[in-house]
């Protein structure tokens, strides 16, 4: 839990670090048409919650560095055409964090899953699941390596 935490506050310093090193001009005029800047949306969510996007934008949309933010999650990294892409960090609160790579707003490509139980995945992903090398670890740190389909361990 400790870790989870220590990962959580250094994510959010990141981000906040991040953000006033964007070299693109400041949004302004119509969020619809925000393009080659960095701003600051909220787009209603569930109920009365709202989404909040910050950082940069192209055709309207979240494109380069950025975060978004939930009721129920936080995600800082790199955008294409509105969806998460490349590197980035998603926390769903009081259930896991994932570092790594995404495609398609799916964990892609190799990154570190930790759940809050303490116990972690590292190695690679598909189709947003542990697919390919990789070693799981318990809590209480015993190990799993080998390869993972779907989540689970196959040889």
């Amino acid at each position: 839990m400790k870790k989870i935490i220590l990962i959580t506050f250094l994510s959010f310093f990141i981000s906040e670090t991040s953000y006033s090193q964007s070299k693109l001009p400041k949004c302004t005029g119509d969020k619809n048409k925000y393009n080659n800047c960095y701003g600051k949306v909220e787009w209603n969510y569930i109920g009365d919650s709202k989404l909040i996007y910050e950082g940069e934008f192209k055709n309207g949309g979240p494109h380069g560095f950025g975060t978004i933010t939930s009721p129920d999650s936080k995600y800082i990294g790199e955008y294409i055409d509105g969806r998460r892409n490349g590197k980035g960090s998603l926390i769903i609160f009081d259930r896991y964090k994932y570092v790594g790579e995404f495609k398609n707003d799916q964990k892609e490509g190799k990154g570190t899953l930790t759940k809050q139980d303490g116990s972690t995945y590292v190695g690679e992903f598909k189709n947003d699941r542990e697919n390919g090398q990789g070693t799981y670890t318990y809590p209480d740190g015993k190990k799993l390596t080998g390869e993972f389909k779907e989540g689970k361990l196959i040889k």
